[in-house]
Order: C-alpha cells, then structure tokens, then sequence
C-alpha cells in the first residue's frame, strides 16, 4: 500500500470508527423501528379487545350489535389515522367491514389460531394489520377479526430517520479522516525530525546522535534506540580502525625487521656464520609475520563460522593441548598440575574448544615465570575450567581491555614477550559463539583464566 504512514493511520481509524458508527446506527434505527412497529400492535391490540367485548354469538354465528364502537369517525376515514375492521365468519363470509374499506378488503388466513400481525398497503397507504380468531363460550373457533391501522406516520419517520444516518454517515467518515489526518500529522512530527536528523548522519559525523523528544513516550523509546545503535556502530567503526592501525603497526614490526637484517648482510661481504645468523633472523620474524597472518584469518572465519555441539572431554582436550607446548614447557622448566578428572565433559564444538585451550596454555607459558607452575582445575558442580599460572599479574585497568584485537599488557613493542595480541581475543569470539563465559581473575603471583561452560 503506497501511502504515507500518517494516511495510513488516518485510514484505518477511519475504518475502525466507521465499523462502530454503522453499528450504533444500525442499533438505532432497529430500536426505532421495533418501537414502531411495538406501538402500533399495541393500538390494534385494544382496539381488538373493544371490538370482541361489542360481539356476541349464538352456535357458530355471530351477532353483531350496534355499538358507539362502529360509529366512531376513526372507522369512516381514510385519509389522517384511520382504523380498519374486518370481520368473517368460519364459512369464509364476510359479515362486516368499516366503512373506510369501501369496495376494498383484507386478506385473511381462515384457518388461524392464534393471532398474528403482517403489513399491507391500500389505495397507496401501507397499513399495519392484526389477524385475530373469534371464538364462542365453548372456546371453538367461529370467525376471523381482522384490525389495521394506518402505519404512513411510522413509515415516514423511519424513512426520515434512514435518510438522516445515511446522509450523515459519509460526511462523518470524512470529517473523522480529516481530523485523524491533521492529529496523525501532528503525532508523527518527531518522526520525520528524527527522520532528518539521521539521514544527515555519515561517517565522518557518526558520533551525531538524535535530538529526544519531551515526552518518554515510544518516538522517545525509539530514538533512544537509534541512539544506542548510533553508539555501536560508532564503537565498531572506531575498533575497526583501531584495528587497522594495529595490524599495519604488528606487520611493519618484522618487515621492518627484515629489511633492516637483510641490509646489513649487503653492505659488507660477511662470514658465512654471521649470514647463517642473520638468516635465522629473517626466518624467526618470517614466522612471527606467517603466525600474525593465520590469527588474522581465523578471526575472518569466526565471523560466519558455525558451531557444532556435541559432548567434549575436557581431559582428551588439555592432555592434547599440553603434548603440543612441550617443547616450550620443558625450555622453561615449568610444571604442570591437572585436578581435572576423565570424566569431566562439556557440550561444545570439539575444534574451537581445542583452540580456545591452545591460546589460554600459550597466554600462561608466555607470561607464567620459568621453574613456575601452570595450575589446570574443574569444577563439576559449576561447569567451570580453570588454567592459572604464578606470572606477574594484571592491573585491574587492564583487565577490560584483555580481549580487544592487538591488546597486550606490555605496553611496549619492543617487549620480550612475543605475540600479536590476538589470542585472547579469538578466545573470546569462540567463547561468545558457544555461550561460554570467559573470565579473568589476576593478583600479584597469580592470574586465572575461567571457562563457565552453559549448564
């Protein structure tokens, strides 16, 4: 439907009160007609009763005495509220009409029982009749009393009344749409300022944000919203060039490296040691690049990669994760203690939890002190894994800062410490990715990382 939202509501409110408006019409005028038509059978209803009070019978005849009743002026005119009487025999004979029917007369059901009542028209006036059965003291039915009175005055009022609502109703319709038009415009006006505040947003002023209405109402609700999402994506554009900042500044790092080595070696003829020591060199920092490069592309993947749930023992997955740091174990001396036991299971994607473990043992190797202890414990009660090492610590300062892209604690490049900072923060991907929370708890002497796997 190609309408504006502000026609489109005044549409369907208009719809609505229109539904409404014909039925409360339609209640009225069924009311009116019902009261009508009630009175008019009441009139008809006593004059029945004068009429069969005038009456008198012997056997199956009847006896019709000479009353005021007949001589009434209601009987002889047709013209302004007359009243009609026919009356037969059970022979089907008519033994008397008013003189208001003239040469006309009522047809009748001769076999009726009880009374009912029916329209009719004569001489182009519509009448309202009541058929009624005459009986004898013996209860036997002996004639038909036929009353009718005119029912023009009724009909007119109805057709008044319909003429009115029909007229009325349209031009209802249409002042309501009008005034639903002009109050929806009105409503929906911090709408189109929201509106044309946020087409004005870009890039380049991303940190705008939308002006909020006065009243808490849903338009506030809805900028609020806005708003937020506004914060999001400017928070992600920031970390996105954060990032690239980052990522050029840990790649120029070796190639840096490499082109100042490789240099060196041209300026001077050198001994083959020194050039085999150099190479080593290139190789160390190629690795280091070819290392940064295969993280980079894992956190690509991560970004449409799905999981698979399936049950995981945590035992099969440490034992596997420290026979690959054994080299690096055994060069730092460092001791490992494991209480988790074999029968410790976890729902989760086998391949992402093995890396998750990877890069939390390489982070305790990396900054856990040599001759140190790396500490790995379950909780079954919790559904908690735990790897803690006796390294330096971390500030609560940084501790929010751990798993963001290229974070490292070292502040310095030139650290000791080798890595790119992206460890963590592919532990965290994979973690949110299986509903695993990932925690960190550090004091002087003591760092611990936490899995809390989902229940």
């Amino acid at each position: 439907m190609k309408l504006s939202f502000k026609k489109r509501i005044a549409l369907f409110n208009t719809l609505a009160v229109a539904v409404t408006t014909a039925l409360v019409f339609f209640i009225i005028y069924a009311v009116v007609y019902y009261s009508s038509f009630r009175h008019l059978d009441n009139d008809i209803l006593l004059e029945k009763e004068e009429i069969l009070n005038a009456l008198d019978w012997k056997g199956d005849s009847i006896i019709i005495n000479k009353m005021p009743e007949w001589e009434e002026a209601e009987h002889k005119k047709v013209e302004v509220n007359p009243t009609f009487i026919q009356i037969a025999d059970n022979r089907d004979r008519m033994i008397f009409k008013s003189s208001n029917l003239q040469a006309n007369h009522f047809l009748f059901n001769p076999g009726n029982e009880k009374g009912y009542f029916y329209n009719t028209q004569i001489d182009k006036q519509k009448l309202r009749l009541g058929q009624f059965p005459i009986k004898n003291d013996e209860g036997k039915i002996i004639g038909q009393l036929t009353v009718g009175i005119s029912q023009q005055e009724s009909f007119n009022v109805l057709q008044n009344l319909l003429f009115t609502l029909s007229i009325s109703f349209p031009l209802l319709l249409v002042i309501l749409y009008v005034v639903i038009y002009l109050t929806a415009s009105k409503a929906i006006s911090p709408v189109h300022q929201l509106i044309r505040t946020a087409s004005s947003i870009s890039d380049s002023n991303i940190n705008t944000r939308l002006p909020m209405p006065v009243n808490e109402d849903e338009i506030y609700q809805l900028a609020a919203t806005i708003n937020e999402l506004l914060s999001r994506v400017d928070n992600s554009i920031q970390q996105q060039k954060q990032f690239t900042a980052d990522a050029s500044h840990e790649m120029r790092t070796p190639l840096t490296a490499i082109r100042g080595t490789l240099e060196v070696l041209l300026r001077k003829k050198r001994e083959p040691e020194q050039y085999e020591e150099k190479i080593k060199e290139v190789i160390a920092q190629t690795d280091r690049l070819n290392h940064l490069l295969d993280q980079l592309l894992q956190l690509a993947r991560l970004e449409s990669g799905s999981v698979k749930s399936e049950p995981v023992s945590i035992k099969s997955v440490l034992t596997e994760t420290i026979s690959k740091f054994g080299k690096q174990i055994e060069e730092k001396s460092m001791i490992i203690q494991s209480s988790v036991p074999d029968t410790a299971s976890v729902i989760a994607d086998s391949f992402f939890l093995s890396v998750i473990m990877d890069n939390l043992f390489s982070n305790a190797l990396k900054y856990g002190l040599s001759s140190g202890k790396i500490n790995c414990n379950w909780s079954d009660t919790d559904k908690i894994f735990s790897i803690t090492n006796d390294g330096g610590g971390i500030s609560q300062v940084q501790v929010p800062l751990l798993f963001d892209r290229f974070y490292r604690t070292d502040d310095s490049r030139s650290s000791l410490v080798q890595g790119s900072g992206l460890g963590l923060a592919i532990v965290k991907k994979l973690a949110d990715l299986q509903n695993i929370t990932v925690s960190v708890n550090s004091i002087s002497g003591k760092t611990t990382f936490s899995l809390k796997f989902p229940a």
